[in-house]
């Protein structure tokens, strides 16, 4: 089988991208976010809500907050039929590149504990297990591992 490189996208998401946005949430997650959590997170100030595009077609996306000096991963997904294609990277590298140019040094997220293929991408971008939530996702009472990174060093 032959890989071909992806030319991915990235950029602001907007409300007229929600549609695109949602049917990935609610393929991704048994618990997912409605629209108005998603428009929530475009109209504030600090939180930075991004979507990745091949060839103008929405493929995944990614929100985060900015706090201080810090990051905080609030949601990322990716549509099943580009899953291991490089959008997820494409997503964290953009993230980690904004994180950068507002100052923001460290970087912090919640996943399950049983996400191996999640855990695995974030130890890539320099995430480590600092801790655990104890039954944090509420439909399976499945631990969430606390993730940190200091893309500072």
């Amino acid at each position: 089988m032959t890989s071909i490189a992806l030319d991915i996208e990235t950029r602001e998401m907007a409300a007229d991208d929600l549609d695109d946005v949602l049917v990935i949430e609610h393929a991704s997650f048994s618990i997912p976010w409605s629209r108005n959590i998603f428009l929530g997170e475009i109209e504030t100030s600090f939180c930075h809500s991004l979507v990745a595009l091949v060839k103008g077609r929405i493929v995944g996306y990614i929100c985060f907050a900015i706090v201080c000096d810090e990051i905080h991963l609030r949601n990322i997904a990716v549509h099943r039929q580009w899953k291991r294609r490089g959008v997820a990277s494409a997503l964290l590298s953009r993230m980690v590149a904004v994180s950068s140019s507002e100052k923001a040094r460290y970087g912090t997220l919640e996943v399950r504990k049983s996400n191996t293929a999640a855990l695995n991408l974030y130890k890539k971008f320099g995430f480590v297990v600092e801790g655990i939530r104890p039954a944090y996702y509420s439909e399976t009472r499945e631990d969430a591992l606390i993730m940190w990174a200091d893309f500072g060093s």
